[in-house]
């Protein structure tokens, strides 16, 4: 492949992980494994967790803030066994893909849904903090530029990146450093959460078809993402569904 090619394979895969940038780049794809730390273990199984497949239905109906589906699956995901601290992160996430507005109403949700469940004699499991402080200054730029490297596949650079350097700054220790370096949520959570975030967003198919294959990265299987397309077409709607499942037949392309 000659360098052109590559700098014009680059720009893709980045541009995916995260909305904020907005124009096309190009970054390398090679495989990489995700820390053990932060991946799940259920990356073996041939189907979803009853607790993964409520996952991507939250964050569904948090990105088109459908308030009453919204506070069905928030129920149905802590009856399958997430806990207070999965869920919440899950949309403090978020506002990271669909913006600050429906994060503060999804957890505003969240709290009610939880009292309502005590007043009803369910006591939900709190789950746990993050097990470490995040780190500060040059370990935390170290530390996100690592977990980028990990689920982009590759170091990213590209031209956009020389025309607007602190965006990647941004990226390293905002995203990548102070919410993916919180263990109390596995990556391959945080993928399924930002996969039916951005498949319930129209005009961020680019995007959409990067996570899938960051999924693929951090070892979410192709039957396990199959499996979240006919989620969202049996309890969000057709759209989503259709989003979804193009951007995985893209992704598996290469």
């Amino acid at each position: 492949m000659t360098t052109d090619a590559r700098s014009s394979t680059a720009l893709t895969a980045l541009m995916a992980l995260c909305l904020g940038a907005g124009a096309m780049f190009s970054l390398t794809t090679q495989a990489a494994e995700a820390s053990q730390t932060m991946v799940s273990t259920s990356a073996s199984t041939a189907t979803l967790s009853r607790k993964q497949q409520t996952i991507p239905l939250i964050a569904a109906f948090m990105a088109t803030s459908d308030m009453s589906n919204l506070n069905n699956a928030l129920n149905q995901g802590l009856d399958a066994g997430l806990t207070i601290s999965e869920t919440r992160e899950i949309l403090v996430q978020l506002y990271a893909y669909v913006g600050f507005p429906r994060s503060l109403n999804a957890l505003n949700e969240l709290m009610t849904v939880v009292q309502a469940r005590k007043q009803r004699g369910i006591e939900d499991a709190p789950g746990r903090e993050p097990s470490r402080a995040t780190p500060i200054g040059d370990e935390l730029l170290a530390a996100g530029t690592a977990n980028q490297t990990r689920i982009s596949g590759a170091p990213v650079k590209g031209p956009v990146f020389e025309f607007a350097p602190v965006i990647n700054r941004f990226l390293q220790t905002h995203l990548f450093g102070d919410i993916f370096e919180r263990d109390n949520l596995d990556w391959q959570s945080r993928e399924l959460a930002t996969v039916g975030a951005l498949a319930a967003t129209p005009g961020v198919e680019p995007q959409l078809r990067s996570h899938m294959a960051a999924s693929l990265r951090v070892g979410l299987s192709t039957a396990q993402l199959h499996e979240v397309t006919e989620l969202l077409k049996k309890h969000a709607d057709a759209q989503t569904a259709e989003r979804a499942n193009t951007a995985l037949t893209q992704a598996l392309e290469g």
